[in-house]
């Protein structure tokens, strides 16, 4: 049962800054900044430049400002389908662009005990899988994205790419075994004696 305050408006409407932001776009603004910055990281994650991202990411909330009279709840976090204009936007970008770019030249991910020479090697993995992640089809790149890069899970990535959980499990499977393929070592040659 829905309970209204005195002024006969639904208590869940100023509980919910989604519902606020519907009729009112300065409210807006409490969604962007609760958002903004998972936003940003994802569409940095696939774009190597930082204001690039930036604008992607602008671009994500402006079109979910035009367009959030028409969300509706389907039981997923508003997160999810801001993930889904943040996909649709680097898609276009890509298609407007043109251009193959590295994932992670900016992953600083290695430990400080390491062997500079073990730095250096283990960064060069890290690129050489990104660059092939790279050349995935697209939406087996955004489930690896979105699972290696943004930890989520494959309930999370289904729902931002319009699938089931297990499509979604799939894709990740599918682009597993094609990275396997393509980074699988070479076979060694024998040297002659």
């Amino acid at each position: 049962m829905t309970t209204l305050n005195p002024a006969g408006i639904p208590d869940a409407f100023w509980r919910d800054p989604v519902e606020r932001a519907k009729s009112d776009p300065a409210a807006f603004g409490e969604l962007y900044d609760r958002y903004a910055g998972q936003i940003y990281r994802f569409v940095r994650a696939r774009i190597r430049d930082d204001g690039l991202a930036e604008d992607i990411t602008a671009e994500v909330f402006l079109s979910a400002l035009r367009h959030i009279k028409g969300y509706r709840d389907l039981g997923r976090p508003f997160s999810c389908w801001l993930y889904r204009i943040a996909v649709n936007a680097v898609a276009s970008h890509y298609r407007r662009q043109r251009s193959a770019l590295s994932l992670d030249d900016q992953l600083g991910l290695v430990s400080p005990l390491l062997d500079p020479l073990d730095e250096v090697v283990d960064r060069e993995r890290l690129r050489t899988i990104w660059q092939a992640v790279d050349g995935l089809p697209a939406q087996q790149r955004a489930a690896m994205i979105l699972k290696f890069s943004e930890d989520m899970t494959m309930e999370e990535i289904g729902a931002v790419l319009g699938k089931s959980p297990a499509a979604a499990k799939l894709l990740i499977y599918r682009a597993m075994q094609r990275l396997r393929r393509e980074l699988a070592p070479a076979e060694p040659l024998a040297l002659a004696s």
